[in-house]
């Protein structure tokens, strides 16, 4: 399996569409094998993921645009995470609950107090 997160300087960036490098975590049976920091290098984010083969994301904040995408792909997401990227992965591998989490299924339509539309999971 492999994680992306975006970061600048070890740390989560604020907005993942303005991410310039990910970290990316290969990880088996809840450890981490590998660990690399990859510029887009003029590549979109849609290709990246795809040359990459990634299959989850931790980030801060993501438009629904991109959330969307992700869905698309199957691609796990959690987002609402800050901090340095290593102690988040030593999180996120241990269970601890981190921001929200978007497994592609039982979505459902909500507003928000902008008006922009996104999605949530159904509790």
């Amino acid at each position: 399996m492999k994680v992306a997160i975006p970061t600048e300087y070890g740390q989560i960036t604020q907005r993942l569409e303005n991410a310039r490098e990910f970290t990316i975590y290969d990880v088996e049976i809840e450890l981490v094998q590998t660990k690399e920091i990859l510029p887009l290098d003029g590549q979109s984010f849609s290709d990246f993921l795809l040359t990459q083969g990634i299959n989850a994301i931790i980030c801060c904040n993501i438009r629904s645009a991109s959330r969307t995408l992700l869905r698309t792909r199957r691609i796990e997401l959690t987002y609402g995470v800050t901090g340095a990227a290593d102690d988040v992965m030593i999180r996120y591998l241990s269970g601890e609950c981190l921001g929200t989490i978007e497994e592609n299924a039982l979505l459902q339509l909500e507003q928000d107090d902008l008006g922009d539309i996104t999605y949530s999971q159904r509790k």
